[in-house]
């Protein structure tokens, strides 16, 4: 069952996010896309990192499941920070906007480290993990203290 889940969820992420931008009718509906995104995002890292800083018992299979799940979804928030997605409901900084280069570079960054994330979780070795969990979460905080309220 969670096979099929995992399978029908990134089908539809896949599905969703190719022509991301094109796809927004409203810009609250990218607002509500990459919101949902990260917060699946966070959920799966979070997941693994309980693990690795031994808050929750490991088990190789959910930390592999987990990070392979963070490390998809982390490509795919980003078209919806385009043009009119600066208002409403959004913890978003203008910043952003101002420097979108800084912030696709960050952007970046975390996706690298999530994806190195994901590779050590294929392993099965929690020190690599734990190394890897430490370096994702540098990566989401340097860019929330920039860019997020």
């Amino acid at each position: 069952m969670k096979k099929l889940s995992f399978l029908i969820f990134a089908a539809a992420a896949i599905t969703l996010a190719l022509p991301a931008a094109a796809q927004f009718a409203k810009p609250e509906d990218a607002v509500k896309y990459r919101k949902n995104a990260l917060f699946v995002m966070q959920q799966n890292f979070a997941r693994v990192a309980a693990m690795a800083g031994g808050k929750a018992p490991f088990d190789a299979k959910v930390a592999a499941d987990s990070a392979a799940v963070a490390d998809f979804v982390s490509k795919l928030p980003w078209a919806a920070f385009g043009e009119g997605t600066d208002k409403g409901d959004t913890k978003a900084k203008p910043e952003i906007w101002m420097d979108k280069a800084k912030f696709d570079e960050y952007a970046q960054k975390m996706q690298g480290e999530m994806s190195k994330l994901n590779a050590a979780a294929k392993t099965g070795n929690i020190d690599s993990i734990k190394a890897a969990v430490g370096s994702v979460g540098g990566s989401c905080k340097t860019c929330h203290d920039a860019f997020r309220m």
